[in-house]
C-alpha cells in the first residue's frame, strides 16, 4: 500500500448511542475514503471507564452496520493502547515539553474565582512550570497526587482546514493542557494524537465543535516529531429552531429510525447532503454517485438544519423505487405489531400481497405506514375519518347510492379495473349524477378516508366479495347517523 494512501478514522465515544452528528461524520469519512481508494478504520474512544458500555458499542456497530457504513480497519479500542500513551506523555516530558503539576483542585478553583473576580478570564497559572523533573519526580514517588501539564509554546498555531480554510490560533489563550491525571490516566488529546500518528491517520474529519482541540493537538503531534494530518471541520447540524440539534429535535439514535420506518439509503442521502453538495441540484443520489462527486469543495461552512419534512420526502422518493418483493421483508415487522399479519403471505396469498404494496407504495411515505393503509384491505375493523365521513356520507341519497353500486358490482364481470370503471360511471349517468358523487362516498366506505390509491385499482385488490360488504357496512352506518 502507498504512503500516500489517505487513512481516515471514525472515533466514537461509546457513551451513547449513534446519533445523527456522529453518523453524519462517519458517512463523510466513509465518502472520503472510498472517492479517494483510501482507508476507514474505525476507532472506539473507550477510555471514559465509568461510562463506556458494551452496550453501546454494539448500538455504534449496528448503526453504522444498518447505514451501510463499512470500515476497513478496527474496530480499535482505545482503551488497549494506554501504554503507548503514557509513554508518548513521558517522551513529551523528556524533552522537556511537559512539567509535573500538583496543584490542589481546590486550589486551582480558588484562584479561578479570584480572577472571575477580578474580570478576567483564568486559564492555568504555570505555578509549577518551574519544578524540575527530578523533583518532579520526587513527589510523585513520595505519593503526592499530580498530573502532567504540556508547556504550551509561544506563538500561533496555524493550518489549512479542508472546509475552513487557513485558521489560525494565538498559543496565548491555550492552557497548559492536561496529558496525565492525578491517577495516571491519559486524557482525550494525548491518546487521540497518539492513536492517530500509530495509525498513520493522514486526514482528520470530524465535526465543528472539536476545532477548539486542533492547535492543542497539532502542538503534541510537534512535540512528538510527528507530521500533523490535514484537518477537515464539518459545519454542526441545527435543529429547524437554529439551535444545535439535541433530543428534543428527535435526534434519537440512528436505530431509532429504523423503527420509525425510514430506509437506510434513505437517512444516509439525507445525512450526506447535511453539509456537502455535489454541485448540482439532484438530491437523489446513489452512493456510487455521491461517492464520485464528494469533495470537500463542495463541503459549507456554515451549520446544516436538519429538516424531518424533507427526509420523510426522500423517504417516500425511495420507496417508490422498491419492488413489492423488496417491500414484503420490509413491512412484516410493522404489519404483526398492528395484528395484521397472516401466514397466508408467505404462501398462497403471497402474490395478492405483493400487488398490494406495490398498489400502497406510492402514498406511502415511512414503512411503517403501510399497515396503516393496508388495514382496510385485510380487516373489518376500521374507522372512518371523522372528516371525510361528515363530507361525504352526509349528501342525500349517500347510502342509497352505495346501495346501488354495490348491486352494480355484483354482476359486473369480469371483476377488474375496466370494468368496475365502466360500470360505476354507467350508474352514475343513470342516476343523472357526477361520477366524483359515487366515487368519494366510496372511498371513504371501502378505505375510511378521503385519500386512498386510485379507486378501481383498489376494488379489485379488494375483490368483489369485500368491496360489495365494505359498501353495504357503509350505507348501514349512515343510516344509523340519520335515525
Amino acid at each position: 500500500m502507498s504512503p500516500q494512501t489517505p487513512r481516515v478514522r471514525f472515533a466514537p465515544s461509546p457513551t451513547g448511542y449513534l446519533h445523527v452528528g456522529g453518523a453524519r461524520t462517519a458517512l463523510f469519512n466513509w465518502l472520503y475514503a472510498r472517492n479517494t481508494q483510501g482507508v476507514l478504520i474505525l476507532r472506539i474512544e473507550d477510555t471514559d471507564v465509568a461510562r463506556s458500555s458494551d452496550e453501546m458499542v454494539k448500538a455504534i456497530l449496528d448503526g453504522l452496520a444498518w447505514l451501510g457504513i463499512t470500515h476497513d480497519e478496527g474496530p480499535f479500542f482505545q482503551s488497549s493502547y494506554r501504554a503507548e500513551h503514557v509513554a508518548k506523555a513521558r517522551a513529551i516530558e523528556k524533552a522537556g515539553r511537559a512539567y509535573g503539576c500538583f496543584c490542589a483542585p481546590e486550589a486551582l478553583e480558588q484562584r479561578k474565582r479570584e480572577a472571575e473576580a477580578r474580570g478576567l478570564a483564568w486559564k492555568y497559572d504555570r505555578v509549577c512550570e518551574g519544578l524540575s523533573p527530578s523533583e518532579a519526580d520526587r513527589r510523585r514517588e513520595a505519593g503526592e497526587p499530580g498530573c502532567l501539564r504540556f508547556r504550551v509554546p509561544e506563538g500561533v498555531t496555524k493550518y489549512p482546514d479542508l472546509v475552513h480554510g487557513e485558521t489560525s490560533f494565538n498559543n496565548a489563550e491555550i492552557e497548559d493542557l492536561v496529558l496525565l491525571r492525578t491517577d495516571g490516566t491519559p486524557t482525550y488529546n494525548l491518546s487521540c494524537v497518539s492513536d492517530d500518528i500509530d495509525m498513520r491517520v493522514t486526514h482528520v474529519i470530524r465535526g465543528d465543535d472539536h476545532i477548539s482541540n486542533t492547535p492543542k493537538q497539532i502542538l503534541l503531534y510537534e512535540a512528538l516529531g510527528a507530521t500533523p494530518p490535514l484537518f477537515g471541520h464539518l459545519p454542526l447540524i441545527l435543529g429547524d429552531d437554529k439551535k444545535r440539534l439535541s433530543k428534543r429535535h428527535g435526534a434519537v439514535s440512528v436505530m431509532e429510525y429504523e423503527k420509525a420506518g425510514y430506509l437506510p439509503e434513505a437517512l444516509f442521502n439525507f445525512l450526506a447532503l447535511l453539509g456537502w453538495s455535489p454541485g448540482n441540484d439532484r438530491e437523489i443520489l446513489t452512493k456510487p454517485e455521491m461517492t464520485a462527486a464528494f469533495s470537500f469543495s463542495g463541503v459549507g461552512g456554515k451549520s446544516a438544519v436538519f429538516d424531518h419534512d424533507k427526509l420523510t420526502w426522500m423517504n417516500a422518493e425511495y420507496l417508490k423505487k422498491k419492488t413489492g418483493e423488496e417491500l414484503f421483508g420490509l413491512v412484516r415487522e410493522s404489519f404483526s405489531q398492528a395484528g395484521l399479519w397472516q401466514e397466508a403471505f408467505d404462501g398462497g396469498r403471497r402474490a395478492w400481497f405483493v400487488g398490494l404494496l406495490e398498489l400502497l407504495k406510492d402514498r406511502s411515505r415511512l414503512v411503517t405506514e403501510f399497515a396503516r393503509d393496508a388495514r382496510p384491505f385485510l380487516t373489518e375493523e376500521f374507522d372512518y375519518d371523522p372528516a371525510a365521513a361528515s363530507k361525504h356520507f352526509s349528501v342525500a341519497q349517500a347510502a342509497d347510492r352505495l346501495l346501488a353500486l354495490s348491486e352494480e358490482l355484483a354482476k359486473t364481470e369480469p371483476f377488474d379495473q375496466t370494468t368496475c370503471e365502466t360500470a360505476l360511471r354507467g350508474l352514475a349517468t343513470r342516476l343523472g349524477v357526477k361520477a366524483g358523487e359515487l366515487i368519494h362516498p366510496a372511498r371513504v366506505a371501502l378505505t375510511g378516508r378521503m385519500v386512498s390509491p386510485g379507486i378501481f385499482a383498489v376494488m379489485t385488490t379488494m375483490g368483489r366479495d369485500c368491496v360489495r360488504a365494505r359498501l353495504n357496512r357503509a350505507a348501514r352506518f349512515i343510516g344509523e347517523q340519520t335515525t
